[in-house]
């Protein structure tokens, strides 16, 4: 999927905002978790970005750690840049390594289609407002005031994430999928 993502993304405009074909997200999903073969290249690039945000969903306690949400929440209140990048990577220290690998790999797709956002249309404040909801939430449920205040927190987090990835993954993110 991210690879579909890496290279088709930079050039379709709206990717992650908007939503694949709701019945086909459905039945490819249902074959994903079935273990059965799915060719994506043959679907809609926004079903593989819909079953992509769909799956990071579904991630338990999220890809970013639902333990660790009031941490996360609070990097963007450190001083500068470099305090924030320190704080950030604190934190991905503390998640399982494959969460961290799928973080790089995410980052690398969403630097790569940031880095073309006047052909997409998708600067890092938006694919901030897409992609963030599916990184990361409270360990419970919170009042719809406090979770509109959540969402831009972590969106604002997303946005510096994406915009700082090589500075906090290392510049080898630009060549994680090397010549496609």
């Amino acid at each position: 999927m991210l690879s579909l993502l890496y290279q088709e993304g930079p050039t379709t405009e709206g990717i992650f905002r908007c939503p694949g074909n709701a019945k086909t997200c459905k039945e490819l999903k249902e074959k994903l978790d079935s273990g059965a073969e799915v060719d994506l290249a043959c679907e809609s690039i926004f079903v593989t970005a819909s079953l992509f945000k769909d799956f990071l969903r579904n991630i338990p306690g999220s890809i970013l750690s639902s333990q660790l949400c009031d941490k996360w929440v609070c990097v963007m209140e450190q001083g500068n840049d470099e305090e924030k990048i320190k704080s950030i990577q604190r934190l991905l220290e503390q998640l399982p390594r494959a969460n961290v690998v799928l973080l790089r790999y995410l980052f690398g797709v969403l630097h790569g289609i940031e880095m073309r956002s006047e052909e997409n249309r998708m600067n890092a404040f938006n694919l901030a407002i897409c992609i963030a909801p599916s990184l990361l939430w409270p360990p419970v449920s919170t009042p719809p005031d406090t979770e509109s205040e959540f969402t831009k927190k972590i969106s604002s987090l997303v946005q510096f994430l994406t915009e700082n990835c090589c500075r906090i993954f290392g510049e080898e993110i630009t060549s994680l999928f090397g010549e496609i």
